[in-house]
């Protein structure tokens, strides 16, 4: 199996910052309201502990989350494993492809990475999405792909 792209680990730390970022004003704006209650809250009871944990959720999290990703791209079909808490395998058999996107966000862009996503025949889980590729490696499975459902048109 083939671990994801250097930059996407950036890419999930600028996305948890943001995160916390938001997490940090919805604090403040709880210890506006719990002053502005006349409650006899100690002030800090709810921006303390996520100022506390905001390092963790930016700096460490996403260093495991990267870690537990990875894919493999055989003769005949895309694997993916991916998830900490519970471990997701997924085989996507190429056959089944309908089309296929490469997307990359300005995030990504920065850090030089990119999205795969395969849109599957069916209804549910019918849309897989592989992150952290290069552009080079995204296009190159994107062209492979597309080349293989080229072929299954004509038999």
């Amino acid at each position: 199996m083939t671990p994801l792209e250097r930059g996407q680990l950036n890419v999930m730390r600028v996305r948890a910052a943001l995160f916390a970022l938001l997490l940090c004003a919805l604090a403040v704006a709880g210890e506006v309201a719990l002053a502005t209650l006349g409650g006899r809250v100690p002030p800090g009871l709810v921006l303390v502990p996520v100022l506390a944990l905001s390092p963790f959720f930016i700096f460490v999290a996403p260093g495991r989350r990267y870690r537990a990703w990875a894919y493999a791209v055989t003769d005949d079909e895309l694997r993916l494993a991916f998830g900490l808490w519970t471990r997701v395998q997924t085989h996507v058999p190429l056959a089944r492809v309908q089309h296929v996107d490469v997307i990359q966000g300005p995030v990504e862009r920065a850090f030089g990475v990119c999205r795969l996503v395969l849109h599957t025949a069916g209804t549910a889980n019918s849309r897989v999405v592989l992150p952290g590729l290069s552009r080079a490696t995204a296009e190159g499975i994107r062209d492979e792909v597309r080349a293989r459902i080229g072929r299954e048109e004509e038999i």
